[in-house]
Order: structure tokens, then C-alpha cells, then sequence
């Protein structure tokens, strides 16, 4: 297991700012550890988890809920080129693409002692997706996991992971890409109504090689997903895409960090998100976060990035919290830049179909279609992006617009 625990006497955490960065350094730099015990208990005061409703969590982030009773279920269809393995925690790989960055990742990854690490072997090019699917453990019960999914070099492959069902769930996943391999992965978070989800993601991107993250989170109470991503050499390319639909009494946070500590890598985030709710409703305001963080270093010459979230409040009763950062330590880039917005429907759009005899109710639907068309046009796999598509129809028809 690699050892990227930034402590500096035994299990001690360095002191830090508001932000859980060592003071003088960036956020690039947020304390990591592989140990549970080397994080305090996170509280409100803590901007990583100021937009978390911690009493909501079960015990997962102060220590009270860590005995798993439950667990993931992960099934994958065999294939040619493509290996998996369950190995123990011990093992040198688990853990090379990062350590965990908050309190219930590194409990995720101290409670479980085996992983699943998926290979896809140097020079295989898959022409068709690859289906991992991961049922919880069900209401009621917690269980925790680890996972890797690892193209080595000049591999070409596409995955689809599936989440679904309910539960307690903390995790934690790498996506190992090496020189010049190309990964598209799909992460759909379909869980039930009950289930609360945390997990940590670490990407790392090789010499000339590209990952596309997107993520599509419908279903769960809670849903937590912070993904890191590291440059290991020069010519690496990341897009993350983000789709996320909340309604009443759901809180869908995505907290996001690209880390460009090499020159001439390339970095395009995009995320759109809906809210719809019930202001006379007794459930908590449907609420999303979006905190994305872009850090170019000073060594990290030639670098090109843009970020943008936009999101779309259907409804009274609903919340939309968008906050991009940028931090730039040289001069010499190719270009960086960030967006955000949080709004009701474009009263123009509405106007503009309206007036060749659209009416209303249908205008607002095509208006929230065409909204996330942007997102889904970027999946590449034809029946995912149809069974999106139907994912967002089927919130419209149930919230009556």
C-alpha cells in the first residue's frame, strides 16, 4: 500500500486552516491519511463539511457508526483483457492513487479488509462497456468499500458502475489510467429513497492519457461524492461531467478537486443540476452542493482548464449552493476560467416556445431537457444516455411539471 499520509509526527495532523490545509500551503495540499484516528471529528466549522448535514450522516463521521453489519455486493461479467481480484487491503496497490482526504473515507477504508481491483491489461482496447454493479446493503444496515479500477498502458476501455439499493454506504474508489490508455466511466447513483452515500474518488491520469468522469446521482437520502484528481506526467486530459436531480428532503453534495502539479495537462468540468421541493412538506429542503477546486502549481506550465455549474431551481422549497475555486501559481498557462449560476426557468425560453403554441407545462419539460442535454450528449454509450434521458422525465412527470 502506498503511504501518502501527510502527518508529520506518528499519527499527528499538521496544523491546518479552516480548510484542512497545512498553513502556507494549498488545497492541494488538504491533510490525507490512511487512518481514521489521524482526523478529528468533523463539525460545521470545517469547509470541507460546512454544507454536509452532519446529524443526518448515522454516526459515520464521529466514530459512532463503525461496525459494519452489511455488505456491497459487487458483480462484474467477465471478460477478455479485463482481470478482478478480491485482495487484501495490505496489498501494494490498494491505495496508490491516493489516501483518503476526510474522517469517513479513511473510516470506509480502516473498516474493510479486502478490495476488488479491476485491470484492464496494456494495449486492450474493449469495444464494448464494461457493467460493474453494486447493490447496498440494504435499509438498515451499514457496509463499507474499496475499489480499483486500473487501465494500464495505451488501454482503451469504458465502464458503467451502477449503484443501487439502500443502506449506509462509505467508500472508496481509485481509477488508475497509465501513459497514453483512455478511460470513460459512468457512475450512476440510483439508490433508494433510504440509502446515505459517501465516498471518496481518486483519479490519476498518466502521460498522455485522458479520463471522462461523469457522474449521475437521482436516487438516495444523502449522497456525498468527492473526487480528486492528480496529473502524474506531462499531456494528461480529464473531463468530469456531473447530472444530478434532488428532490424534497434529498442532499446531493459533489465536492471536486483537480490537482495540476505537471505541465501541459488539460482539465474541463462540467456539472448541471435540478431541485425540485415542497415548501409545506415536513422533509428538509431539497439541497445539492457543488464545490468545485482547481489548483494549477507553479510547476504546472502550459496548463488549460475550465470549470462550470449551473443549476436549475424547479420549485419553492428547494436550495442550490454552487462555489467554484480557482488557484493559480503561474503565469505561464494556456488558458483557466470558471462559471457558475444558480436560477429558475429563463422566463424567454418559456416565452419564446409558449408563443408558437406550446404550452406551458410542456415548455418547462423541454426547457429541463435541453438543460441537461449538454451533459448527457458527452456519455458515450447510447443506452445509458437513453435511460437518463428517461430518468429526467420520469422527476418531471412526478413533480407535475
Amino acid at each position: 500500500m502506498t503511504d501518502t499520509t501527510a502527518t508529520t509526527t506518528g499519527s499527528v495532523a499538521p496544523v491546518t486552516d479552516r480548510y484542512g490545509i497545512p498553513v502556507g500551503a494549498t488545497k492541494g495540499d488538504q491533510f490525507s491519511s490512511f487512518d481514521v484516528d489521524a482526523f478529528e471529528v468533523p463539525s460545521h466549522k470545517d469547509e470541507i463539511w460546512r454544507f454536509t448535514p452532519l446529524r443526518r450522516l448515522r454516526g459515520l463521521h464521529d466514530g459512532s457508526a463503525v461496525t459494519a453489519d452489511g455488505r456491497l455486493h459487487v458483480s462484474i461479467a467477465e471478460r477478455d483483457g479485463v482481470t478482478v481480484e478480491t485482495v487484501a487491503t495490505t496489498d501494494e496497490r490498494v491505495g496508490a492513487a491516493g489516501a483518503p482526504r476526510d474522517r469517513v473515507a479513511a473510516q470506509a477504508f480502516s473498516a474493510v479488509d479486502e478490495a476488488t481491483i479491476i485491470t484492464v491489461a496494456p494495449e486492450t482496447e474493449l469495444a464494448d462497456p464494461v457493467y460493474v454493479t453494486v447493490d447496498g446493503p440494504g435499509e438498515g444496515a451499514l457496509a463499507y468499500g474499496h475499489a480499483q479500477i486500473h487501465l494500464e498502458r495505451f488501454a482503451n476501455a469504458t465502464f458503467v458502475i451502477d449503484q443501487r439499493g439502500g443502506g449506509t454506504i462509505a467508500e472508496n474508489v481509485e481509477f488508475i489510467v497509465d501513459d497514453s490508455a483512455h478511460l470513460e466511466v459512468v457512475l450512476i447513483q440510483d439508490w433508494d429513497d433510504d440509502a446515505l452515500h459517501l465516498a471518496g474518488h481518486h483519479l490519476l491520469v498518466g502521460r498522455d492519457a485522458t479520463v471522462t468522469y461523469t457522474a449521475v446521482t437521482f436516487g438516495g437520502e444523502i449522497v456525498r461524492i468527492a473526487p480528486v484528481v492528480n496529473f502524474t506526467a506531462p499531456g494528461g486530459t480529464a473531463t468530469l461531467n456531473g447530472l444530478y436531480y434532488a428532490d424534497d428532503g434529498q442532499h446531493i453534495e459533489h465536492r471536486l478537486l483537480v490537482d495540476h502539479s505537471v505541465p501541459n495537462c488539460t482539465s474541463e468540468i462540467l456539472y448541471k443540476g435540478a431541485l425540485q421541493g415542497d415548501a409545506k412538506s415536513n422533509l428538509p429542503d431539497a439541497h445539492t452542493v457543488w464545490v468545485g477546486d482547481v489548483l494549477i502549481r507553479a510547476e504546472a506550465e502550459g496548463t488549460d482548464t475550465y470549470e462550470m455549474n449551473r443549476n436549475l431551481v424547479l420549485t419553492d422549497g428547494a436550495r442550490a449552493d454552487s462555489v467554484p475555486n480557482l488557484e493559480i501559481e503561474t503565469g505561464e498557462i494556456a488558458g483557466a476560467g470558471h462559471a457558475s449560476a444558480v436560477g429558475r426557468f429563463d422566463d424567454e425560453h418559456l416565452f419564446y416556445l409558449m408563443s408558437r403554441g406550446i404550452p406551458e407545462d410542456d415548455a418547462r419539460r423541454l426547457v429541463v431537457r435541453g438543460f441537461f442535454g449538454e451533459v448527457i450528449s458527452r456519455i458515450g454509450v447510447p443506452e445509458i444516455r437513453e435511460r437518463i434521458t428517461e430518468a429526467v422525465e420520469a422527476e418531471l412527470q412526478a413533480s407535475g411539471l
